[in-house]
């Protein structure tokens, strides 16, 4: 097996640097993870942060293995194009979780806005529905 040479200096540079700062983005998430007190504003920096580090990895190991191999190689792009779809769906859900939990467990605190069902009623949406030149 012939081992690849190394990569030119043009390509370790920005591979390093981004690789760096994928680091940096992941250190800001823990910290704000630890520092933040409620749910939703703990899950707000992971999510954010994750996701740059994720496009830094990303976009370094383009750039490495398409010096490595002389030719561009975008195999890494299924990864974060699947990150970028799921990540804010997962988010998403997570806090929906929590609102329905924290509902179900303090109903008339007022610290929880009320679900919409409760707002506006489903009869009068009907009834707009239903009147001609209303949408």
């Amino acid at each position: 097996m012939m081992m690849p040479a190394g990569i030119s200096l043009w390509a370790e540079i920005p591979v390093a640097l981004l690789l760096i700062l994928s680091g940096i983005f992941t250190l800001t998430a823990a910290i704000g993870v630890v520092r933040f007190k409620t749910f939703f504003q703990r899950m707000h920096p992971p999510a954010l942060a994750f996701s740059f580090s994720a496009w830094c990895v990303t976009l370094a190991s383009i750039i490495y293995f398409s010096s490595q191999d002389d030719r561009l190689s975008l195999h890494a792009w299924l990864i974060i194009i699947f990150l970028s779809l799921t990540v804010p769906v997962t988010t998403i859900l997570l806090a929906r979780t929590e609102l329905f939990r924290r509902r179900i467990g303090n109903p008339g605190s007022g610290e929880v806005p009320p679900s919409l069902s409760h707002v506006v009623p489903p009869v009068a949406n009907a009834q707009a529905a239903e009147e001609p030149g209303v949408r």
